[in-house]
């Protein structure tokens, strides 16, 4: 952005300056306006950029007509600028950066056991470690050495930077038992553990076979198929071992406060326990492209093969099963639904011969009963709305995925050149914001575009109806001309 300001002449005539010596701007001003961005989002949890992007997006729903009742949402696997190192590499590199904070007497008094450690660089150092048991054993060793570290200079650096992520990386690590630290397996190492010394937020995801480190980002635009105009309405950026589930929950009452919305299109990654319930609360209904979890039996029925119809409170009421047949549903002292079905009407039943029916004769009982939780109410009305828009959902949402490679277009490979989730979080906002004015401007161009033609249309018709009055006058005029011409007589034999 400063280089453009400076001597992109575009850029400066669009600002409106028309010689390079006019306006003054310091790039300082742009890195205090960010540090306090960042301290207040430390401060007050709000991203105030975020909260810009949400009012510069909503004007231009107002004003462009925007439909915002059906939305779509999709996430996307973003990488802060950090290395990818091991487990060891980490461990290497936070002992290097607390040798570096030490006062010149604690660097003298504690260099040998620094040494081995501080004589290359952390890369170099895993590079020359080789096989599984070799790494395993010197993990062990740095382990407890950072371990007598962490009790010989707790006093005079507990409060430093480098001493916290030390004490932390060995937390995660390692068991601290009474004897010393122990190495923990790979397996036992959870996905939030630290990835990088320089991104403290970053997270490891293991997602169709791959493995990622670092955020995950979620964006939601306008997917109506009566706009001629899509635009992206949120952006989230979090750890990305956070569940899509939880990302739907947490952005639909900011979503439904702004924008209305109605339906939310997605995959089957966003239906859950986490995002039914919020689902429920904002009135919006999910159409999911998949279903998460196992396929029901095709040679069983599922609840959502049943009709079940709720009451004015949301619990189920009655319950029709495929049959025809209609009964009462009842709750259980287990917070569980019960319905009972005549023995007479399902005895003969082709579906309970045939072995389809969930509904079963009781020993002490002779009605069929069916019993179900809440959670199967959920998933079945789910799977009923994924079967119902199975195939105009999918080509509803699968656009998303051009909004999402728009968003990370500018970042080779999906990585950022900046670390930490504050400002990761602000690349992707500023790149939605970028892809948003680009959509914007095409849209305008093409209504131009389109007013042109319709003008020239429109000249066209009527030089077309004014194009018989001027032939038929030019045709008089023709005729006229004619007869007006001069005669030149030929001599003929009589002396002219």
């Amino acid at each position: 952005m400063y280089e453009n300001y400076c001597y992109n002449l575009q850029v400066r005539y669009a600002l409106g300056y028309d010689r390079l010596g006019d306006g003054d701007f310091e790039i300082r001003s742009l890195y205090y306006f960010r540090e306090r961005l960042s301290q207040y989002n430390i401060t007050h949890g709000i991203n105030l950029l975020e909260k810009a992007f949400e009012q510069i997006t909503d004007a231009q729903i107002v004003n462009l007509k925007v439909r915002t009742g059906m939305q779509r949402m999709d996430s996307t696997q973003i990488a802060s600028n950090i290395v990818s190192a091991s487990r060891l590499q980490l461990l290497v590199e936070a002992l290097q950066r607390v040798e570096r904070i030490l006062s010149e007497v604690d660097k003298v008094r504690l260099a040998e056991t620094f040494a081995p450690y501080t004589q290359d660089s952390a890369g170099h150092y895993t590079y020359r470690v080789k096989g599984k048991e070799t790494v395993q054993e010197h993990l062990q060793e740095i382990g407890q050495t950072i371990y007598a570290l962490l009790l010989d200079l707790k006093t005079a650096n507990a409060t430093d930077h480098a001493y916290r992520v030390m004490e932390r990386i060995i937390a995660e690590n390692f068991h601290l038992l009474e004897s010393g630290p122990h190495a923990k397996e790979n397996v036992e190492l959870t996905s939030g553990c630290l990835q990088s010394v320089d991104d403290l937020e970053a997270t490891y995801r293991t997602k169709g076979g791959d493995h990622y480190k670092s955020h995950v980002a979620n964006l939601t635009e306008t997917c109506d198929p009566a706009n001629e105009l899509q635009l992206i309405t949120k952006v989230q950026v979090v750890p990305n071992n956070v569940d899509d589930t939880q990302l739907l929950a947490e952005a639909l009452p900011n979503l439904k406060e702004r924008t209305g919305v109605e339906i939310m299109i997605t995959d089957g990654g966003y239906g859950g326990e986490a995002s039914d319930a919020a689902l429920q609360e904002q009135g919006v209904n999910l159409v999911q492209t998949a279903i998460r979890g196992l396929q029901p039996n095709p040679d069983k029925f599922h609840l959502s093969d049943f009709d079940l119809h709720s009451d004015e409170q949301g619990n189920p009421a009655t319950l029709t099963c495929p049959q025809g047949q209609t009964v009462p549903v009842t709750c259980t002292r287990t917070s569980r639904w019960q319905a009972r079905f005549a023995p007479a009407i399902c005895a003969t039943c082709p579906f309970q011969q045939a072995g389809c029916c969930r509904a079963k004769p009781q020993k002490r009982d002779p009605l069929y009963l069916l019993a179900f939780t809440s959670q199967e109410v959920v998933a079945a009305n789910r799977r009923k709305e994924y079967l119902a828009h199975k195939d105009d959902g999918h080509n509803l949402r699968s656009a998303v995925e051009a909004t999402v490679r728009s968003v990370k277009h500018p970042f080779p490979a999906g990585k950022l050149p900046v670390r930490g989730r504050f400002r990761v979080t602000c690349m992707v906002i500023g790149s939605a914001l970028v892809s948003n004015a680009r959509r914007i401007q095409r849209y305008l161009e093409a209504m131009r575009k389109l007013e042109n033609e319709q003008m020239n249309a429109l000249k066209g018709q009527e030089s077309s109806q004014e194009q018989p009055l001027v032939s038929f006058f030019d045709s008089l005029k023709a005729i006229f001309c004619g007869w007006m011409t001069p005669i030149t007589l030929q001599p003929i034999g009589f002396g002219y």
